[in-house]
Parts: C-alpha cells; sequence; structure tokens
C-alpha cells in the first residue's frame, strides 16, 4: 500500500472549499445552521454582563425585585442557547450525513465502473476505506468542523471587542499570554497535520489484511498459517496504536498548555484587578465580568483545537477521496444505439493485449466464429483462453487490432448493450448473501415466478432448489457459503438462461466440479447453447468433443484450429493435451481418429 505524503500545506483552504461545496443541494439548511451557529457567538457577552449588574447594581441596592429580574434573564438566556444549540446540533448532522450518503454513492458509482485492471492492483480494503471511513471523516466536516469552528472565532472576537469596550488597559493585560499561545497553536497544526495522515494510512492498512485475511481464512488454517499471521496483525496494530498515540501526544502537550496559560491570565487578573477593586477603581461587577470573559475567551481556544482536529482528519479523508474520484479508470463507454439486432458472427482480427506494458498475453490473435456456432478454447494455464473472453466483453481492452461482433467495432457499442448481449458463466461464481431469486435475477425486475421454474428446470436446478429449507427464499450466505460448487455453477447457468443473449461464454464452467455435477452441467450446457454463438473455456477436453471448432492456444497464440476429430488426426498441442488427461497411447488416439 502506497502511503499518503505529508503535504507543505497545514491547513488546504482549497479542499476545505471542495468539502463545503458538497453542500450546495442542502443550502438552505447549511445557511439556516450557520445563521444560529453565529447567533450563538454573538449572545456570549450578555451572561457576564448581567451577572456585572446583579453584583454592581442589584445587590449593594438591596434591590429584590431587580436582582429577581436579572436571574429570570439569566435562566431565559440559558433556555434560548439551549434550544438553539439543540436544533444547531441537529441540522449540522442533518447536513453531514446527506452529504455523506451523496459522496457515498456517487464514490461507489464511480468506481463501479473502473476497468479490471484497477482492482486488480488496487486492495479491496483500501476501497472499503475510501467508502466508509473516509467519508465518515468528511461528514464530521459538517457535523463538528467547520461551522463550529467559524463560531468559536466569532465568540472570541465578540469578547475580546467586549472586554476591550469595558476596560480596554485590563483586555492588554489579560491577553499578555495570547502570543505563546499562538506560538504553540502553529506548531500544533504541524504535528497533528502528519500525525492524522499515519493514523488514516494506519486504518487502511489494516482494513486491507484484516480483509484479504478473513476472505482466504481458508487457506490460512489449511497451511497452519493462524499463528504466523496473528503475529503479523499484531504488528500492524501496534503501528496502528502508535500513529494514534503520536496524535494523542500532540493534544496531551496543548491542552495542558491552553489551561495553564488561561490560570495564568486569572492570576493576573485577580492580582491586578483586587487592587483596583479596593482602591475603588474598578468595581467587583466588572472584575468578576472579567474573570468570566477569560474563561469564556480560553474556552473557544481549546474548542478550536477540537475542531482543527475534525477540519484536518476530514481535510485528510477527503483528499483520497477526491483523487479515487478523479481518476480515470473507467473503460471508455460510447454513445451508442440502445439496442442492436445481433445474429452473433465475432471477429478477432490481429489482436494483441498486455496486462503490464508490452509483456503480451495474446499475440496477432485473428478467428472467426459463425453466428451460433459452438466453439471452444483450449492449452495450458495462461496461454490466453480467459483473455479472450475478456476482451470480447471488454472487461479489458486490447492495445492492437480490432474485435467485431457481426462487422461493428465493440469499442462503438454502448457497455451495457455489450454485456447484456453476452452472457457470461465463470469458474468462481459469485453469490452475495441474499435469497435465491435475486442472486439468479441479480435484482432485474420483470421476471415471475414461472421464469424462475423454468430456467431451473432447464438447467437441472430444480430438485436442488426444491430440497433447499426455504426454497427460492434461501439466503446462500456470503459467496454462496450453504451451496456446494456444482449448485452455484448451476445458479450461474439460470443467470444465462433467464439474460437470454445471443452470445454465451463458458469459461472453465467444469473445472472445479465433480462427475455427478458434470454431468448435469453438461446438460445444462447443451440446453442453454443451443441456438446462440457460444464460446467455451475448457480444461476438460471431454467436455468439447462436439464443438464446432476447436481454437488451441499456446503462449499467446492460436497454434491450432479445428474439430475435435481433425485435431486428434494431426500430430500437435491438442493431441498432447488430450493424450496427457486421457493417459492414452498415440496408437489408440490414431484409432479413435479413424472410428
Amino acid at each position: 500500500m502506497s502511503k499518503e505524503a505529508v503535504t507543505g500545506k497545514v491547513f488546504d483552504a482549497a479542499t476545505l472549499q471542495r468539502i463545503v461545496e458538497q453542500a450546495k443541494p442542502y443550502r438552505l439548511r447549511f445557511t439556516m445552521t450557520g445563521a444560529l451557529v453565529l447567533l450563538l457567538s454573538a449572545m456570549v457577552w450578555i451572561r457576564p454582563a448581567l451577572i456585572r449588574m446583579a453584583v454592581d447594581d442589584a445587590i449593594p441596592a438591596g434591590d429584590h425585585g431587580y436582582l429577581l429580574q436579572i436571574f429570570c434573564a439569566v435562566v431565559g438566556l440559558l433556555v434560548i442557547e439551549a434550544l438553539l444549540q439543540f436544533r444547531v446540533t441537529y441540522l449540522a448532522n442533518w447536513v453531514a450525513q446527506s452529504v455523506s450518503l451523496d459522496l457515498r454513492s456517487k464514490l461507489f458509482e464511480h468506481v463501479a465502473k473502473f476497468r479490471l485492471q484497477y482492482f486488480d492492483k488496487t486492495p479491496v480494503g483500501t476501497l472499503v476505506t475510501r467508502h466508509v471511513s473516509d467519508i465518515d471523516g468528511i461528514a464530521n466536516v459538517f457535523s463538528n468542523g467547520i461551522l463550529n469552528a467559524i463560531g468559536d472565532i466569532l465568540a472570541l472576537f465578540v469578547v475580546i471587542g467586549t472586554m476591550v469596550w469595558v476596560d480596554w488597559q485590563l483586555t492588554l493585560l489579560v491577553l499578555a499570554p495570547i502570543p505563546v499561545l499562538l506560538f504553540a497553536t502553529r506548531i500544533f497544526q504541524k504535528v497533528i497535520k502528519k500525525a492524522f495522515i499515519d493514523v488514516r494510512n494506519e486504518v487502511s492498512r489494516m482494513n486491507e489484511f484484516v480483509q484479504e485475511h478473513v476472505t482466504g481464512m481458508h487457506i490460512v488454517q489449511a497451511f497452519g498459517r493462524e499463528k504466523r499471521e496473528a503475529k503479523e496483525f499484531a504488528k500492524i496494530n501496534a503501528s496502528h496504536r502508535d500513529a494514534n498515540i503520536r496524535s494523542i501526544w500532540a493534544f496531551s502537550v496543548f491542552f495542558p498548555l491552553v489551561e495553564l496559560l488561561s490560570a495564568t491570565s486569572v492570576a493576573i487578573l485577580l492580582w491586578w484587578g483586587m487592587q483596583d477593586v479596593l482602591a475603588e477603581r474598578m468595581t467587583l461587577g466588572i472584575l468578576l465580568q472579567f474573570i468570566l470573559y477569560v474563561f469564556m475567551l480560553y474556552r473557544p481556544i481549546r474548542q478550536l483545537a477540537d475542531r482543527f482536529n475534525v477540519l484536518q482528519m476530514g481535510i485528510v479523508n477527503s483528499d483520497r477521496v477526491f483523487k479515487l474520484l478523479a481518476k480515470n479508470e473507467g473503460m471508455e463507454d460510447p454513445k451508442g444505439q440502445s439496442s442492436y439486432a445481433f445474429k452473433g458472427t465475432i471477429e478477432f482480427e490481429n489482436v494483441w493485449f498486455a496486462y503490464e506494458g508490452e509483456q503480451w498475453v495474446l499475440e496477432d490473435v485473428s478467428f472467426q466464429i459463425k453466428a451460433g456456432q459452438k466453439v471452444a478454447f483450449v492449452g495450458a494455464t495462461g496461454a490466453g483462453k480467459s483473455t479472450i473472453i475478456n476482451l470480447l466483453t471488454r472487461f479489458y481492452a486490447h492495445q492492437k487490432g480490432s474485435i467485431r461482433i457481426d462487422g461493428i467495432d465493440i469499442s462503438t457499442i454502448p457497455l451495457h448493450v455489450l454485456r447484456n448481449e453476452v452472457g457470461v458463466v465463470l469458474q468462481d461464481v459469485f453469490l452475495f448473501s441474499d435469497d435465491l431469486i435475486n442472486n439468479v435475477t441479480m435484482y432485474k425486475t420483470g421476471y415471475d415466478q414461472s421464469d424462475l421454474d423454468a430456467a431451473a428446470e432447464a438447467v437441472g436446478a430444480d430438485e436442488f432448489i426444491a430440497r433447499l429449507p426455504e426454497g427460492w427464499k434461501q439466503n446462500v450466505r456470503e459467496r454462496g457459503a450453504i451451496l456446494s460448487v456444482g449448485q452455484r455453477q448451476l445458479i450461474a447457468f439460470m443467470r444465462a438462461y433467464l439474460a437470454s443473449p445471443k452470445i454465451l461464454v463458458l469459461d472453465e464452467a467444469t473445472s472445479s466440479i465433480d462427475s455427478e455435477s458434470e454431468l448435469l452441467i453438461q446438460r445444462a450446457t447443451e440446453r442453454i447453447t443451443k441456438g446462440r454463438t457460444s464460446l467455451i473455456v475448457a480444461h476438460r477436453l471431454s467436455t468439447i468433443r462436439d464443438a464446432d471448432a476447436i481454437f488451441v492456444l499456446e503462449k499467446g497464440r492460436i497454434v491450432q484450429q479445428g474439430s475435435h476429430e481433425d485435431l486428434i488426426a494431426a500430430d500437435g498441442v491438442y493431441r498432447d493435451l488430450n493424450r496427457m488427461q486421457l493417459g492414452t497411447s498415440e496408437e489408440d488416439q490414431n484409432h479413435g481418429a479413424r472410428t
């Protein structure tokens, strides 16, 4: 995992502006929240002033009625502030969650269009972090960040302005420790910036490790790696702890410093102010008012550190999310017809493809498949069989040559149209933690129960579905955990049957199943390939004997093509593959070819 670098900016105003722009759809509530925050900040001077009036005017005069009025004013003010604070908290969090909803949906929709090459080299845990933790950090900017920070700053100006208006000389004395605080705050900002980036990197690293090892836990256990992987996780966990401790250390130094400076200001105020009170140059009420203002002055400063924490974390998080949104990793999706009357003719002409640089996986591959034909691709592992399928469906884009369906270059066909017309049944069938209906229909509407039953009967899945405790409503769990490999494969065949594509691709559909399941899969294959162009990537040569044509690949090139009988009769790669699988002698194969 590549770690985020620490930029030279302690506070990135451009990124913060982009975060605020996410609230545009909710500008009315956002603006209302800001107005209430400003109103609360503008009211901070009132309570100390009322207390001064009580001490200097009502109490010396023994005016109980006036004192009661002041008391009621203070209580009323507290109630108003509480109601305003409730409204601010609700609105701010409402905006935060709405922005989070929009941004998370936008990010998922964007990433869902990425080509498979991006997912090949990006850990799933990294993307989980972007969608969950990072966007939560952005939401916190609205719920407990930017507006509250503005309110705290305004409160500072209101308090200082009131203090200057009451006694500017005493104000200067009280503010003497502020330069030290400003210097400490600057250092704190720089330290916390790096600490937050380290924390986010370690969170992402931990998510990657946990996701990968939970998914592959059967491998960990099969090879007795539990203790070794636990030790590795302990190292990552310790790094995560250390990164958090570094950020906590900065706060543990800064907050006591703020309290020390606050106490210093109060001490100076008491020492100087009491002399003025005793000399009758100042009233006791004014001294109490100033003491309250000092506490009000340092409280926003302390809170600003928390706000800065939220803002800085939000900036770090948003920078990562916005970078992902800016990535142009999607397959080019041309604008074109919404539907094509495909017959199913497929042409590869001088196609070259490499996953990295010029490490060619396919080299100058050319072939033609007529509409309605059933063809097979065979070869050793890594020969390029599955790559041909990935290029036909445009999961990957070829670098040279052209691929056409009915004479139309696939790069000019909208992706949703192309993939609706090309059905794929993969070796590794992915099932979602949902009921059987949604896993078969892939959440598409328009199918009734009769359609589902027909699909199950057509591929031979009706018997095992009937045995499930809840039938079609059975939740198959994550990745189809309660089903066998063969049963999961039959579900993939039902998906293809319902989609009814013009072109069908079977990629190693029988390579990981038992003999009984293979028989069901072969029957299902015969039924769903009938009347449509079918491409079969085969491991077991016994399953493709009736193919109209067989293409033999070796090191990214087609080295042989023809029917099963023709290829057995010829001396070449296919005959060698067949001999290795069947364990037959050359004489037996020649005899089989003649008969």
